[in-house]
């Protein structure tokens, strides 16, 4: 099976989306699928075109997105607020599962 590319993005690359990565990461051990991922990290506007593009399986934000990339986007928001983290992580794992 081939791994899955899975971007994080935020507004800097670095502050939220290392949170949100590490919250993914420990959701994905714990179910015994962290080895089926790749994970990448950035910032939004330097993957605009890369996810419009299709270059990733799993694209999660926890920031605003263009709308035209919205439909391909998880938003990971709740991975910072704690509210609604269920949905995220089931989401996540339906497509690493995909």
């Amino acid at each position: 099976m081939a791994k899955k590319d899975l971007m994080v993005v935020c507004g800097t690359g670095i502050a939220t989306s290392t949170v949100a990565t590490g919250k993914i990461k420990d959701y994905l051990e714990d179910q015994g699928l962290i080895d089926q991922v790749v994970f990448h990290q950035s910032k939004i506007a330097d993957e605009v075109a890369n996810i419009d593009n299709g270059d990733y399986d799993i694209v999660v934000s926890t920031t605003m997105v263009p709308s035209n990339i919205k439909d391909k986007v998880i938003s990971g928001v709740p991975l910072l607020t704690g509210i609604g983290i269920d949905s995220v992580f089931e989401e996540i794992k339906k497509e690493v599962e995909a």
